[in-house]
């Protein structure tokens, strides 16, 4: 099966082209810069670009029976010269993804397979107060309303993921983690309230393949997933008991230098989401009670 991944070559997308690519998909990434080895995305066919920018063609789309789409915007993405950053996001993410998918559909792709955001499901009164939560809504929504014969279209919204693939593909806010309890940023040890729930790339990339699997069950649905609800005092300690220090009562501060207010949709709360059975098993059995094995290898990946 010939796929593509837009958004490849970063941690999400090139988790899943590596696993893909494993049950013998022909991948092909998608990324504005072409990754360079050691990286194990590297040997991967590359369409260079912006999908913002029309880099990705009709012509390119048409060679492809899937496309998996895992280059949503956040704040992170905003461009500096950007004045309006909730209109860049709800244009980014609410408009012109949608108009990626129809670009697909109407290219002769057979199944489109969006990565979203669980926010807007597991707290929906972000909706109103929060525009990137909305835009993800509004993504969501507009991909699966293309759903149509011939053509799946498919949401997957995951919550916090957990995971990394190399050194050269690797999560930074990991190895602050480990540096953190190592002592080596001179920080006293604590943890923000409240919490979230959270996935593995391994997890997120086994229910890609299970989507794709079950294309015509999973059409025209936008499906949540996760795997484990924690506290963001027991997910620190996951990191602790994997440096073998143990679990400790870390006390809570609310403006936590490696996890701020502002950077939680919860704040001071939690924002939790329990998957369904039926999610779950649509989308492979996808891997649960994962974390802390995830955790492990980011761990194991940087002492």
């Amino acid at each position: 099966m010939n796929t593509l991944i837009v958004g490849g070559t970063g941690l999400i997308g090139g988790h899943a082209a590596l696993h893909l690519r494993s049950l013998g998909h022909n991948v092909t990434i998608s990324g504005r810069t072409k990754p360079q080895p050691p990286s194990p995305l590297a040997g991967f066919p590359l369409i260079q670009g912006n999908f913002l920018n029309g880099d990705i063609t009709k012509e390119h789309l048409s060679a492809f029976e899937t496309v998996i789409f895992a280059a949503g915007a956040d704040l992170r993405h905003i461009p500096a010269s950007e004045k309006d950053h909730d209109a860049f996001l709800l244009r980014t993410n609410g408009e012109a993804v949608p108009a990626f998918a129809a670009r697909a559909r109407d290219a002769g792709v057979a199944q489109f397979i969006h990565i979203g955001s669980f926010y807007w499901h597991a707290e929906p009164s972000l909706v109103v107060t929060n525009a990137y939560v909305r835009s993800r809504k509004l993504e969501s929504g507009g991909i699966v309303a293309l759903a149509q014969p011939g053509f799946a279209a498919t949401s997957l919204s995951p919550p916090f993921l957990v995971g990394d693939i190399s050194p050269t593909l690797a999560s930074p806010f990991a190895g602050e983690l480990v540096e953190y309890f190592q002592g080596k940023l001179g920080l006293a040890e604590s943890a923000p309230p409240g919490g979230v729930a959270f996935l593995t790339l391994r997890s997120l990339s086994q229910a890609i393949a299970g989507a794709i699997a079950n294309r015509d069950a999973v059409s025209g649905r936008v499906l949540a997933i996760a795997d484990e609800n924690l506290t963001w005092a027991q997910y620190f300690n996951y990191f602790r008991r994997a440096l073998n220090l143990g679990e400790e009562k870390l006390p809570l501060v609310e403006d936590h230098p490696l996890v701020p207010k502002a950077a939680r949709m919860g704040g001071v709360g939690s924002v939790f989401l329990d998957t369904t059975a039926e999610a779950q098993a649509l989308l492979g059995n996808y891997a649960r009670n994962d974390v802390y094995h995830a955790v492990k290898e980011l761990v194991a990946h940087r002492v």
